[in-house]
């Protein structure tokens, strides 16, 4: 194989898409579709706001993990409650 053909391999596998699904906190349950393996998943959920400035949004972040022992799909990626 040359040097051509291995990033073209590369950048196959980094388009394909794989199943997932979130284990743990808010999102618990979800199951999704990807590429790329992403090591961290953000979840973000939207949040009321009371006297706000026009046009700002809150909302509240959730942190996914992806667990590296699992090699196939789906792909599963674990809540960590104590990233910010």
């Amino acid at each position: 194989m040359d040097e051509m053909d291995a990033v073209t391999d590369v950048r196959a596998d980094a388009m394909r898409w794989e199943a997932a699904v979130l284990s743990g906190g808010p999102a618990d349950g979800v199951r999704l579709r990807l590429t790329g393996r992403p090591s961290v998943l953000q979840v973000s959920h939207p949040c009321r706001v009371e006297n706000a400035p026009d046009d700002m949004q809150i909302a509240a972040l959730h942190i996914y993990r992806r667990d590296l022992k699992v090699k196939s799909e789906p792909l599963r990626y674990g809540f960590d409650g104590v990233s910010p």
